[in-house]
């Protein structure tokens, strides 16, 4: 029994391919995480090995997974069992149907906070109260779980819409829609900062190294933020490279969704720096920062409601983006293995995520436990294991047969041989133990 055509799906376009990995990409992460780790190691320093990590490290894994899920045309289950069947491989499949399924459930609950601060921004809650009233409304707000747990639901039900359009009509669909009204909503964000008075010390300080200022933990942040910015790990890159065409070009389409995914990020440094030195604010306050101390900022500004808004507007957006594609991971594996139709498939998945997410909406600190044993233990060990099963069990000259396909001149099949082998093997599993000898590199 064969999977219906039409509830797998391919990509229309490169573009549409693009946007939507972009979008994967593309999280809260990128909007709040990027700027204030940037803001704890050094500013420009910490962008610098960012940007290394990304390149010399990142793009090897995206590499591999594009390369697995398209030569396949299944989901992570389906890869290791068709490319290695009999094996415990397929435990690696698994493990990223299982990690997506983790994250997605408690991603909809702090993406279901921006709903609910897009709502209290417009109506202008904020308006008025002074700081210790705004971490009042925060706390309230976190601590009501009906009010949480139906922003969460909500949240998850606009995703599992978007899905049940499947590849085409649904998540390429709506990724050419949201992903540049992304970026345009950003660039405006990214203007208002950079007009506040006193934005020009934010500025120096991200783009001027000050590398007094980083340590090894540093670094240590900076391979984890690239690493965790491009959707690695999880099956999703897998799961998106299974819908691509032979015609399509994986290398440059693996740098274009990398670099999206990275100008994003350093712009959304470009919004909030600039606000954090304007108003003499604490650059390393996490979460914080976006729900409790930046609506003091808007609350200061002249229009602060209206920028307080397309702020909150632009996370759900980047919540939204990325949240489609990690439902997509277990939504295919019910797809491929079980043969389910896509609605049916979508629907498990979507209800499934939204109840398991439902003891992190009551409690952030069961939230926080869930986003470090999916959000990071499992990223990296997902990681760990595709860099190892490309390098050393499917073999260099497979996938370098498959990054041929749609790029027949393609010219560094060594040099990708070498990094794919030893030195990203060797780069994740030395933040796999940082992860544990450090821990505050990675809050």
């Amino acid at each position: 029994m064969s999977v219906n055509a039409g509830d797998r799906g391919v990509w229309s376009s490169k573009l549409g391919f693009i946007l939507a990995g972009a979008g994967s990409a593309v999280g809260l992460g990128n909007i709040w995480r990027f700027p204030t780790t940037t803001g704890k190691y050094g500013g420009a320093a910490f962008v610098l090995v960012y940007l290394l990590s990304v390149g010399l490290i990142c793009l090897a894994v995206m590499l591999a997974e594009l390369s697995l899920g398209r030569n396949v045309q299944r989901n992570p289950v389906g890869v290791y069992k068709g490319l290695a069947p009999g094996t415990p491989w397929k435990w690696l499949g698994i493990l990223g149907v299982i990690t997506g399924w983790g994250i997605s459930s408690f991603y909809s609950v702090i993406a279901g906070w921006t709903l609910g601060y897009i709502y209290k921004t417009a109506s202008g809650q904020f308006t008025g109260q002074s700081p210790e009233g705004i971490a009042q409304i925060f706390n309230s707000f976190v601590s009501n779980p009906v009010l949480v747990i139906a922003c969460h639901a909500i949240f998850m039900f606009i995703t599992m819409l978007i899905l049940f359009g499947g590849v085409k009509s649904g998540i390429e669909k709506w990724s050419k829609i949201l992903m540049p009204l992304l970026i345009v909503i950003l660039i405006l964000v990214v203007a208002r900062a950079l007009t506040l008075p006193g934005a020009e010390k934010g500025l120096e300080f991200y783009l001027k190294p000050d590398f007094s200022k980083f340590s090894g933990e540093g670094v240590v942040a900076a391979m984890g933020q690239a690493f965790f910015s491009l959707s690695l790990g999880m099956g999703t890159m897998i799961t998106y490279g299974s819908y691509l065409s032979k015609k399509d070009n994986l290398v440059s389409s693996a740098v274009w969704v990398a670099s999206l995914d990275t100008t994003i990020a350093i712009m959304a440094g470009f919004a909030i720096m600039p606000a954090i030195y304007a108003f003499d604010l604490d650059p390393t306050s996490g979460p914080g920062l976006i729900f409790v101390v930046l609506p003091n900022v808007f609350n200061a500004i002249p229009g602060g409601a209206l920028f307080g808004t397309g702020f909150f507007v632009l996370l759900a957006i980047a919540a939204v983006t990325s949240l489609i594609s990690i439902v997509e991971v277990p939504a295919a594996y019910f797809i491929d293995e079980m043969r389910m139709p896509r609605k049916k498939a979508v629907m498990i998945a979507g209800v499934g995520a939204f109840i398991a997410g439902i003891p992190a909406a009551v409690s952030l600190q069961f939230l926080g436990l869930m986003d470090t044993i999916f959000g990071q233990y499992s990223l990296i060990i997902g990681s760990l294991g595709v860099a190892v099963f490309v390098g050393w069990k499917w073999g260099i000259s497979k996938i370098n047969a498959e990054l041929q396909e749609g790029n027949p001149n393609f010219s560094g099949q060594k040099i990708y041989g070498f990094f794919i082998r030893f030195v990203t093997p060797i780069a994740v599993t030395a933040l796999l133990v940082c992860r544990i000898l450090f821990p505050d590199a990675f809050n």
